[in-house]
């Protein structure tokens, strides 16, 4: 499979496991859940092929682990604008989290600290490294740091989903280091 299919394909997945099932009739159970069967039939309905195989290898070389397979059944890993309970328990996050995005968003995140916008959380990462990769996706990035443990003091709840995103309500401003303005 070539890389253009295998992101054409991810792609569609994301959109349709993370945001949009019901554009092609499907389903998702409480837990984010749909049958392998059933998203390859939609999807085929609705005029995208594609077959398990390529199914597999999109999850098997995602570098992101976006989704998960257990037995017949695939779900996103994180992500959801849909009403989803992914049923992670709370989790001890390292002293630091991390957080990319772009100089255009900053007067905004030292207003408002980071919120979950359209998605269910606010989305951190483990290290610098994935954080810039995040942030690059939307221009020349900037990253942020999270002082997880001082949130968790202070009774915030953290969950990690199964590809190593740290999740989160928000992150209020007292928690962030951000550059200082121009």
């Amino acid at each position: 499979m070539d890389e253009r299919r295998t992101v054409k394909v991810s792609k569609y997945l994301s959109k349709h496991l993370r945001h949009q099932p019901e554009r092609i009739g499907l389903t998702l159970d409480e837990g984010g859940w749909v049958e392998i069967d059933t998203l390859i039939g939609a999807a085929a309905t609705h005029g995208f092929r594609f077959t398990r195989d390529e199914l597999d290898h999109v999850v098997a070389t995602n570098d992101k682990r976006r989704f998960a397979v257990e037995g017949t059944r695939i779900r996103a890993s994180q992500g959801h604008s849909v009403e989803v309970d992914l049923g992670l328990p709370p989790a001890t996050p390292p002293a630091y989290l991390y957080h990319g995005t772009v100089a255009r968003h900053l007067d905004a995140i030292r207003a408002e600290g980071l919120r979950p916008m359209d998605r269910h959380a606010v989305h951190l990462s483990p290290d610098r490294e994935t954080a810039t990769r995040v942030g690059a996706r939307r221009g020349r990035p900037i990253v942020l740091t999270v002082d997880a443990a001082a949130m968790q003091r202070d009774g915030h709840v953290f969950h990690v989903s199964a590809n190593g995103v740290w999740l989160t309500q928000a992150v209020p401003p007292p928690y962030l280091r951000l550059p200082e303005p121009r």
